[in-house]
């Protein structure tokens, strides 16, 4: 299994429209917040619950900004590392004001395999500053591209999409999307599918609202609409179940429970 963090941060990136990834009042979530997730594994049509996932929402302050810490960190079970071993980081700083992302740190240690992505955002000067590595020994190359309108990275555009008005939209509506991922900023879309009742592995219920995104063709994923996101079709707009297809096999996360939620889970059926 490879860069679990990264199929769950893709999942709920993907859900912002062009206008509102510029404009975003957040109603959904607040700081103290943290989501977790059991991240499973499809091996001979066995899913195998192979690592665990947290996000969480504090509150700081970055080059005198009154800002959002957004962070997820995975890893492997102990039992799992055996076979491939992960441990993944994702960080990033959002401007309160406006939810411009001012600083986005990647840290992704899969196997013998390491890399390193910072992004800083310079919108006096309209461009981000690249800082990767790929892979050991650390051989950094620094860039400069241009930071175009309402580019998000992977975990500004995770909160800024709890935070859409879906009643916007249709079934099978294309919804674009610009975010940046692996130095290169692409244009994307999800298509909206519509709502769902889905069951969690630990037997809670929840009404959600259903995607299937475009994906960005790479090591992990195949180009086109492999994957299907389920959010719940409440205030909290949270992640609950995301299935997706990869080069090999199949990944899955599974909401496992939200502390310090902003709202009551108002989506979970009790009866």
């Amino acid at each position: 299994m490879r860069k679990l963090l990264f199929v769950i941060a893709l999942f709920v990136g993907l859900l912002q429209n062009s206008n509102s990834q510029c404009n975003v009042t957040n109603f959904a979530f607040k700081s103290g917040e943290v989501v977790t997730y059991h991240a499973y594994y499809n091996w001979h049509f066995i899913w195998i619950n192979a690592g665990i996932v947290h996000f969480s929402v504090e509150d700081k302050t970055y080059n005198d900004k009154d800002t959002w810490f957004l962070s997820a960190y995975g890893k492997t079970y102990p039992s799992y590392d055996k076979f491939m071993t992960v441990r993944d980081t994702f960080e990033t700083y959002i401007d309160k004001s406006n939810f411009n992302p001012l600083f986005f740190n990647r840290v992704t240690k899969e196997g013998s395999t390491v890399s390193h992505h910072q992004y800083n955002f310079d919108y006096e000067n309209k461009v981000i500053d690249t800082h990767i590595s790929k892979g050991e020994p650390a051989n950094y190359k620094d860039a400069s591209i241009e930071l175009k309108d309402c580019t998000g990275d992977l975990i500004t555009m995770v909160y800024k999409a709890r935070n859409l008005d879906f009643s916007n939209y249709n079934e099978g509506d294309k919804i674009p999307i610009r975010m940046i991922v692996d130095g290169e900023i692409h244009d994307l879309y999800i298509r909206y599918l519509g709502k769902q009742e889905v069951k969690t592995r630990n037997g809670r219920k929840f009404r959600c609202l259903k995607f299937t995104p475009l994906l960005v063709e790479g090591t992990i994923f195949s180009s086109g609409e492999g994957m299907t996101v389920y959010v719940t079709d409440d205030k909290n707009r949270i992640p609950v179940v995301v299935e997706a297809k990869i080069l090999v096999g199949s990944v899955k996360a599974m909401f496992v429970d939200v502390e310090g939620a902003r709202y009551p889970l108002t989506s979970e059926i009790t009866k």
